[in-house]
């Protein structure tokens, strides 16, 4: 092949870069332009094929690789079948696998058909087996639906956007359906469509009071439609913030049965008239938040009759409860039509805890903001977590954020809250937590909370230390970045490398520590340094490795990160793959570890 490419004489730098692809190099083209000027002797911009199998061997050779080669491979040319499987069973915690497994990684990466035939691997297909997806941090097995999700809706942590409409700030930015697509496409479960009167009776969706724009209702739907089932099969949640005369909600709910059909839940299940059903259950489903009139019962009864001319309107409703203040008289203008929509995910209004747990329906969520959840949060945790076993709880962003940046959501997922809503259109260490939890469980945007959020007895508090724990020590060789992005105060290829380890999870397991500074090299920096990490409750933690170029005046300077759950991490030597800020891979660029940890 390389012959061939050389035949009218040397090759300029587009077609070394191709070349190397199709040698299955994986190569960023910065990296390859700075190498290429490096090696092109004559400075004329083409190269000799001695001058390319220099840069073939620069990008390919990787000496942390060779020493791992060289442990296992007797001669130090070849690994034959019974060696390769040694370093399988005890660096790669590979177990249960006959030589059957390391027969298929050869035939699978070797590229040498007679080293291929003679059931051996040499270094060239080594490399390409260890920057495989095979070797990647995240679990395979996590990596699909592998959770139990036969329990009930509150057991689930579940993945939900804040003022899904808006892909800018809160108060001139567009409203753009992009919004609810992108976040249906991450594996969003739970979207938030703030409605508002229109014009000829249409009603629409925009942050009211402000001059972000407007959407027809309808085209949300519709859209909403088309995208909700392509990443996950499991339920949609459409939480409205419902500000529509009655008369508007009828519209609504017309087209959300109009556009849904069959895959709007309007009915209370059979086997379900006191309990939540489960997300296996409601799989493909569309299901209504809103406020309700009545009970489920009633609405049940009533299906079939004409919603339109039996309408109240507005529901009155008096609260008195013996030892506590009496609440005033409210009136809710809510439509039947709508309202009967309403089934497992009534909103209704937080009061206290002591009021939840005497009065809340099972189907009776609560949205709290995130200021007040804080302070119940450091004031009454554990009644906090009691609450969240028994019924879903929507936090949402402060109106103050009104450049859509987001909270930490980690601290709501301490206390078992399951709608963490966050502004999916702005990057940052929230979003990256929040990709980061609900890469697991196959990217299905449920996620089955540990035990201790869903026992009746459970006494966990989030913050003082279990009392009966089973920490997890972690420990992480950080041996190399590979193909790292370059500084963008660099001119070439270099940045001032270190990455930073950041737990996130209970506030005792929170911590973070950062190697040393690599100087001016982003292709092949090395640190082979040791991090260990004592985790009190890793069913809840989660693992940032951030890469950062020093500066010394302006900052650091962020080139990358990934994010996962502790519990997701594989064993052994593996690569971390690279996230820009806004959540788009950069391939082939990511970190070369060894992770091992014991209970």
């Amino acid at each position: 092949m390389i012959r061939d490419e050389f035949r009218g004489g040397k090759i300029n730098l587009e077609k070394t870069h191709k070349l190397l692809e199709k040698l299955d190099i994986q190569c960023n083209y910065v990296h390859v332009k700075s190498i290429f000027k490096d090696n092109d002797r004559l400075k004329q911009g083409r190269i000799t094929m001695e001058e390319f199998r220099s840069i073939y061997r620069i990008i390919a050779h990787r000496e942390e690789i060779v020493e791992i080669f060289n442990t296992y491979s007797g001669n130090q040319k070849f690994l034959v079948e019974k060696n390769l499987l040694q370093f399988l069973i005890q660096e790669q915690y590979i177990l249960d696998m006959s030589q059957n497994v390391a027969f298929e990684i050869i035939q699978k990466y070797e590229p040498i058909e007679e080293v291929k035939r003679a059931h051996r691997m040499s270094f060239e297909g080594f490399i390409r087996y260890m920057g495989s997806s095979e070797c990647l941090i995240f679990k395979p097995d996590c990596g699909r639906v592998y959770q139990d999700m036969t329990q009930p809706l509150n057991d689930y942590f579940i993945s939900s956007s804040h003022n899904t409409y808006l892909i800018s700030d809160q108060l001139l930015g567009p409203s753009d359906l992009w919004g609810y697509v992108s976040a249906l496409v991450k594996g969003c479960r739970c979207l938030e469509i703030d409605c508002w009167d229109g014009s000829q009776n249409e009603p629409i969706v925009y942050h009211g009071y402000t001059l972000t724009s407007k959407l027809l209702f309808k085209t949300v739907i519709q859209a909403i439609h088309k995208y909700a089932f392509l990443t996950s099969d499991y339920p949609v949640v459409l939480s409205l913030e419902n500000h529509c005369s009655p008369s508007q909600q009828e519209v609504m709910a017309d087209t959300l049965q109009s556009v849904f059909g069959d895959a709007l839940l309007s009915d209370m299940l059979d086997d379900f008239p006191d309990k939540l059903p489960s997300p296996e259950v409601l799989k493909f489903k569309v299901l209504v938040r809103n406020k309700k009139i009545g009970t489920l019962r009633e609405t049940h009864e009533r299906k079939g009759s004409n919603k339109h001319e039996d309408n109240p309107g507005k529901e009155d409703e008096i609260i008195s409860v013996a030892g506590l203040p009496l609440f005033k008289k409210r009136k809710v203008k809510v439509a039947l039509a709508l309202s009967d929509l309403v089934i497992y995910t009534k909103a209704e209004k937080f009061r206290s805890f002591q009021h939840s747990r005497l009065y809340q329906q099972f189907n009776e969520s609560n949205s709290i903001g995130e200021t007040e959840a804080r302070k119940l949060l450091k004031l009454r945790a554990h009644e906090f977590v009691l609450h969240t076993r028994r019924f879903i709880t929507r936090i949402y962003p402060k109106a103050t954020r009104t450049d859509s940046s987001n909270f930490n959501p980690q601290e709501f997922w301490n206390i078992g809250c399951q709608m963490v809503a966050l502004n999916f259109q702005t990057p940052g260490l929230p979003m990256d937590l929040q990709n980061g939890k609900f890469l697991d469980n196959g990217g299905s945007g449920y996620i089955l909370k540990p035990h201790f959020l869903r026992d009746i007895k459970t006494q966990f508090n989030p913050n003082k230390p279990p009392k009966q724990s089973d920490p997890v020590t972690l420990t992480i060789r950080l041996i190399s970045g590979i193909q790292l992005p370059p500084s963008n105060h660099s001119s070439s290829n270099k940045a001032d490398a270190l990455v930073i380890l950041e737990l996130f999870g209970v506030p005792n397991d929170q911590t973070k520590q950062q190697t040393r500074v690599i100087k001016r090299n982003a292709f092949s920096p090395r640190w082979n340094e040791t991090f260990t990490f004592i985790i009190q409750v890793p069913e809840l933690a989660l693992m940032r490795f951030v890469v950062e170029s020093q500066g010394l005046i302006t900052g650091n300077e962020f080139l990358g990160q990934y994010t996962l759950p502790v519990l997701s991490m594989n064993k052994g030597y593996r690569r971390v793959p690279l996230f820009s800020r806004m959540g788009e891979s950069l391939e082939p660029a990511s970190l070369f570890i060894y992770v091992w940890y014991v209970r």
